[in-house]
C-alpha cells in the first residue's frame, strides 16, 4: 500500500497547507482528499507534488506491505 505520510511532514516542515495546494497550485479538493485517505494518485500528481515542494518522491510517499 501506498501512504501519503511523508507528503504531510514535507508540508509541515515548509510550511505548505492544503489550502495552498489547491489554490496557489490549482491541485483539485479531489485530489487533496485523494492523499489525505491514502487512496491512489496519478503519477502526475506526485510528480507535480515534487515540484511545488522541491523534494523527491520519498519525501512524498512510501510503501508500506499489506498485512495479509
Amino acid at each position: 500500500m501506498i501512504r501519503y505520510r511523508p507528503l504531510w511532514e514535507t508540508m509541515a516542515k515548509q510550511k505548505v497547507t492544503t489550502y495552498t495546494l489547491r489554490v496557489k497550485h490549482g491541485m483539485s479538493h479531489a485530489t487533496v482528499q485523494r492523499l489525505q485517505r491514502d487512496m491512489p494518485v496519478s503519477t502526475h500528481t506526485l510528480n507535480k507534488l515534487c515540484e511545488i515542494l522541491h523534494c523527491s518522491l520519498g519525501d512524498v510517499a512510501e510503501y508500506v506491505p499489506d498485512q495479509n
